[in-house]
C-alpha cells in the first residue's frame, strides 16, 4: 500500500487520469504558512533560522540529524526546498532536541536529552551543515537540567541558555570566552513552571529584553519581560499566544530577526508554522493566517462540525454538528469554490439526536439522512422544496445498533438501494439492502468490513468501485478498491492521504462528483478543507 502526506509537483498528468485518486491529492492554496519536513525527518524537533532568513535547518531525532533548507523568499516557510545538505550528530547525541548557530555562521550547538550535554561543531564554510566537524567540545548540563530541551546564545556569545522539562526552568551559563564551550559556568536559573510544565524552547529578543519560552504542556508561547538584558532574574511573566490549533506538540520556536514573525516546529505534525506579530516581539499581536483560497471556516456557525455533503452541481454545501444539533445550509456563488461560500439557514435535529455525526441527501434533494451517534440510527427526513432545509420534516429512523453503538458515518448508493454505515465502537463500515430505494424502513444487514482505527468518514466513487475511510484517530484518508462495485467484502486498501497538517481531528469528507476535488471537515480547525486530484 503506498503512503504518501502530498504527491510531488513532478506528479502530473491528464485531469481525468488522476480523478479519485487520493495519491494524487494536493493541497495549492496560497498562502501556505508551514512547511512539512516529513521526507527528511518524521521527529523534528528544532528550527533555526540563518539570521537574512534565506536558510532553515531542521534537527530531527529520526536519523539524528540538521538538514538545511532554502527559502526563496526569505523568512517564508512556504518557499522552503531541501537543499540535499545534511550533518549527522548521532555520534555525540542519539536524542537531540536543541539547535544554535553562530550568528557568522561558523559553529553550531547542539543539545540533547540523551547525553545531556552542548555540543559544539566548526564549520568550514559557514552556513553549509555539510562542512561541519566535531570540535571535541562539550558542556554538561545535567547537575542543572537531566531534560535539555532548547537552547539559546546572547548575540555576542557570551551567555548561554538551556531549557528543560525536568527542572521546567531556564538554565543561565556565562562563557569567560565567546563561543567557547570549555569557559562556561552555571550562572542562575528562572523558573517557567507557573506558565509551562513542558517547556520546550526558549529564545530571546528585543536586545535580550524579551525572553518567549515555548511548550506542549500549555501548546503555547509565552512572553516574559527582563528589566536587564540578558538576565533571566529579573525576568516577569507578560503574557501567552495559543498555538494549540497548528501545533499541539511543539517542540521548537525562533523568532525573525525583527520581530515580525516567529516560527514553531511540530512533532506530530512535522511541520514548520509561521506567525505573523502586527507590533514586533509582542506574541499578543500574533497571528496566524489560513489560505484565502479552499479553505472555509464554519466556526461562527458550527464549532464541532461532524459532516459535510454538497448538492451534485456544487452551488450548495451542507455542515452538520454536534454543538448545534443542526444542519448548516450555504451557498456558493462559485461552484465547488468553498471560499465564496455564504451562510443561508439551518435546520435542528436535536429532536431526533443530540450527536449528530454524517449526513447524506437523496441525489434530488427532496430527502435527507441523518446519522446520530445518541440514537444509534439513521434518520430520514423528507424535504418539501428540494435541496432547502428549511423545508425538511422528520418521517423514520432506522437502528444501527445491533452493528455498532457508536456509528460515525452513513452513505448511499445513487439508487438508493443500498446504505452503508461506519462505526467507532467496532472500526468497520455495515452494508445493507434497502427493498425499497430511499425508505430506511425497508433496510436490512448483509455484511461488514474491518477499518483502521477510528472511521470517521465514508464515501464511495460513484460506480461503487472505490471506498474512501476518513480516519479519526490516524488523521488520514484512506482509499479502497471493490473488485465486485458496491461490495464491500470485496475491499483491499490502495492508498493513504495523511490530513494531520490540515486538521488533527478530521471528521468526514466529500468528493466533487468527478472526482478531482475531495473535501474535508474536522473538529480541530473548525473548517472545509479542499484539495486537488489533478
Amino acid at each position: 500500500m503506498r503512503n504518501h502526506f502530498l504527491r510531488a509537483a513532478t506528479d502530473t498528468g491528464p485531469p481525468s487520469s488522476n480523478a479519485w485518486d487520493i495519491g494524487f491529492a494536493e493541497f495549492t492554496a496560497t498562502p501556505q504558512n508551514w512547511f512539512n519536513v516529513t521526507n527528511e525527518d518524521s521527529f523534528p524537533f528544532a528550527v533555526f533560522f540563518k539570521p537574512d532568513g534565506t536558510v532553515m535547518y531542521i534537527l530531527g531525532s529520526s536519523n539524528d540529524s540538521v538538514y538545511q533548507y532554502s527559502l526563496s523568499t526569505a523568512w517564508d516557510v512556504s518557499t522552503a526546498s531541501y537543499s540535499s545538505k545534511f550533518f549527522d550528530v548521532g555520534n555525540q547525541e542519539t536524542l537531540p532536541y536543541g539547535l544554535f548557530f553562530k550568528p557568522d555562521g561558523t559553529k553550531m550547538y547542539v543539545v540533547g536529552r540523551g547525553a545531556d550535554t552542548v555540543f559544539q561543531y566548526d564549520l568550514s564554510t559557514a552556513w553549509d551543515v555539510s562542512t561541519a566537524s566535531y570540535s571535541t567540545v562539550g558542556f554538561s548540563v545535567t547537575t542543572q537540567e537531566s531534560n535539555p530541551q532548547g537552547l539559546f546564545f546572547k548575540d555576542d556569545g557570551t551567555e548561554m541558555y538551556v531549557i528543560g522539562y525536568s527542572s521546567d526552568a531556564v538554565q543561565q551559563y556565562t562563557l569567560s570566552t565567546a563561543w567557547d564551550l570549555t569557559t562556561a559556568s552555571f550562572s542562575q536559573s528562572f523558573s517557567v513552571a507557573t506558565q509551562e510544565t513542558t517547556p520546550k524552547g526558549v529564545v530571546f529578543g528585543d536586545s535580550g529584553t524579551k525572553m518567549y519560552v515555548a511548550g506542549s504542556g500549555g501548546d503555547d508561547v509565552n512572553e516574559y519581560s527582563l528589566s536587564t538584558a540578558w538576565d533571566i532574574s529579573t525576568a516577569s511573566y507578560s503574557t501567552n499566544f495559543s498555538i494549540r490549533t497548528q501545533a499541539p506538540n511543539v517542540e521548537s520556536l525562533q523568532f525573525k530577526s525583527d520581530g515580525s514573525a516567529f516560527y514553531v516546529v511540530d512533532s506530530s505534525i512535522d511541520a514548520v508554522y509561521q506567525y505573523s506579530l502586527s507590533t514586533a516581539w509582542d506574541i499578543s499581536t500574533a497571528s496566524f493566517t489560513y489560505p484565502s483560497t479552499d479553505y472555509y471556516s464554519v466556526v461562527t456557525r458550527e464549532n464541532s462540525p461532524t459532516g459535510i455533503f454538497f448538492k451534485p452541481d456544487g452551488t450548495k454545501m451542507y455542515i452538520l454538528g454536534n454543538n448545534g444539533d443542526d444542519v448548516n445550509e450555504f451557498s456558493l456563488s462559485t461552484a465547488w469554490q468553498i471560499s465564496t461560500a455564504s451562510y443561508v439557514q439551518n435546520f435542528s435535529v436535536s429532536a431526533q439526536d443530540v450527536a449528530p455525526y454524517s449526513l447524506f441527501f437523496k441525489p434530488d434533494g427532496t430527502k435527507m439522512y441523518i446519522l446520530g451517534n445518541i440514537g444509534d440510527d439513521v434518520n430520514e427526513y423528507s424535504l418539501s422544496t428540494a435541496w432547502d432545509v428549511s423545508t425538511a420534516s422528520y418521517v423514520q429512523n432506522f437502528s444501527v445498533s445491533a452493528q455498532d453503538t457508536v456509528p460515525s458515518a452513513v452513505f448511499f448508493k445513487d439508487d438508493g438501494t443500498k446504505m452503508y454505515v461506519t462505526g467507532i465502537g467496532t472500526n468497520r463500515v455495515y452494508e445493507y439492502s434497502l427493498s425499497t430505494a430511499w425508505d430506511i424502513s425497508t433496510a436490512s444487514y448483509d455484511q461488514s468490513f474491518a477499518t483502521n482505527n477510528g472511521p470517521t468518514g465514508l464515501f464511495f466513487k460513484d460506480d461503487g468501485s472505490t471506498m474512501y475511510v476518513c480516519d479519526y484517530n490516524v488523521d488520514r484518508v484512506t482509499s479502497y478498491s471493490l473488485s465486485s462495485a458496491w461490495d464491500i467484502s470485496t475491499a483491499s486498501s490502495v492508498d493513504e492521504f495523511s490530513l494531520v497538517l490540515y486538521d488533527g481531528s478530521p471528521r468526514n469528507i466529500f468528493f466533487k462528483p468527478d472526482g478531482t476535488k475531495m473535501f474535508t471537515v474536522g473538529t480541530e480547525q473548525d473548517a472545509v478543507w479542499a484539495f486537488d486530484l489533478t
